[in-house]
């Protein structure tokens, strides 16, 4: 059964010669439009219970305008939204929130904006209040909040029911990293008992951990859908591709998508993973000492070339990255048909895993400004343990028990 779908919904603003004009259209008559901008065009997708999907794009792609169209708190231009069950939104921070009054008033007209009756939301104060952790400024007016306290409590009052559907606007980007883990935490648990989910983040870690597919939305356009490490190695091209980059995303056998980008005028030849004995190896020990060999050459001249290298686990989680603008080695005037071979030493302190590399070459401390060559999955690597003692997690560490019986 499908929760949610989006049946070509599209959004466009319009500017009339005068309010009047406006007037009549909500008659059905017809005036003229002096201006119509549309930041949304024939958006489909579906989603099934207890699926979570992250909503990726630039600022200005028409996420939020999506995600208000779906929580009903705008109308489309063009198509419709099919949902089955009750949606909670945590939208524009404050969004709704009355500053003059207090938290627990503010609690009252949300819900009762959302449906629940008055015995409903008199019980359930107290679980709210107790989960916002606000304390006596529960009972204060939320002017005197901060924007952490407000999301405190817009979260709390959009997951005292559980819905079937939740949509969360970046608000989790506000606020101390302790309600983080802890709105985290019932996000989890309303998956584990079907709640659906959509989530508007820049943060790539909290898609990553939440979602299971992400979309792409691009110019009020959905140009991508796919695993959240997919869409996100794609959204990187893309913004590199504002340089005159060429983006182009392949399908490897075993069904991840290796992104390429850039204007090519620097290019990472051939990558080597080299173990302790010297060997080219594609499964190495955890705790060995290893080496990436990565051959370079240059196309065009270039004032500077910025190698720069990430190690990232099966599920797009960047383990490790770094590159020579941050060791302070930089290569200058470089000229067009110069070959370099770079060696990265280090002693593999990754888990027991599937493991990545992405490799990228460009002018300064990231590729925004001048983006050579981005690939991610520029080889894939397998760490294996049998040299050390067991453990959990992602990362080795040579530790060891100091054990004492006191006297």
């Amino acid at each position: 059964m499908t929760v949610l779908s989006v049946n070509d919904a599209g959004k466009s603003f319009r500017t009339y010669k005068s309010e009047w004009h406006r007037f009549a259209t909500w008659f059905g008559l017809e005036s003229q439009v002096v201006k119509e901008d549309w930041v949304l065009n024939h958006i489909h997708f579906d989603i099934q219970p207890g699926e979570a999907v992250g909503i990726v794009g630039q600022n200005g792609a028409g996420k939020s305008t999506l995600l208000k169209i779906i929580a009903g708190t705008l109308k489309p231009t063009t198509g419709r939204v099919d949902i089955q069950g009750r949606i909670s939104a945590i939208l524009e921070l404050g969004m709704g929130f009355n500053p003059e009054t207090s938290g627990k008033q503010n609690v009252q007209h949300a819900a009762a904006l959302m449906g629940f009756s008055l015995d409903e939301i008199n019980e359930a104060i107290p679980s709210i209040k107790e989960f916002s952790e606000l304390g006596h400024y529960f009972d204060e007016p939320v002017r005197t909040y901060s924007s952490g306290m407000q999301m405190r409590l817009a979260f709390s009052v959009a997951t005292a029911w559980r819905p079937e559907i939740l949509i969360i606007d970046e608000a989790l980007s506000v606020g101390d990293t302790y309600f983080q883990h802890k709105s985290f935490a019932k996000i989890k648990e309303f998956q584990d008992l079907g709640t659906s989910l959509l989530i508007v983040s820049h943060d790539k870690n909290a898609i990553q951990t939440l979602c299971s597919r992400a979309i792409l939305i691009e110019s009020g356009k959905l140009i991508k859908d796919g695993t959240p490490e997919a869409i996100f190695d794609f959204y990187n091209a893309l913004i590199s591709e504002k340089t005159n980059s060429i983006v182009e995303a392949k399908t490897l056998e075993d069904g991840s998508i290796k992104t390429t980008s850039g204007t090519g005028e620097a290019k990472v030849e051939s990558v080597e993973l080299i173990n302790s004995q010297g060997v080219a190896a594609e499964h190495i020990w955890v705790g060995e000492n290893i080496e990436f060999v990565l051959k370079i050459r240059v196309e065009h001249d270039l004032e500077t070339l910025v190698l720069g290298i990430g190690i990232k686990d099966r599920l797009g989680q960047v383990m490790f990255g770094t590159n020579i603008w941050h060791t302070n080695q930089v290569l200058h005037d470089v000229k067009a048909g110069q070959s370099y071979v770079f060696k990265v030493r280090m002693t593999n302190t990754l888990g027991v895993g599937s493991y990545s590399l992405q490799t990228a070459l460009h002018d300064k401390d990231t590729h925004f400004t001048a983006n050579y060559q981005w690939v991610d999955y520029a080889m894939v690597f397998e760490v294996v343990n049998s040299q050390k003692d067991f453990f959990l997690g992602s990362q080795w560490m040579d530790l060891s028990f100091e054990i004492a019986e006191e006297k």
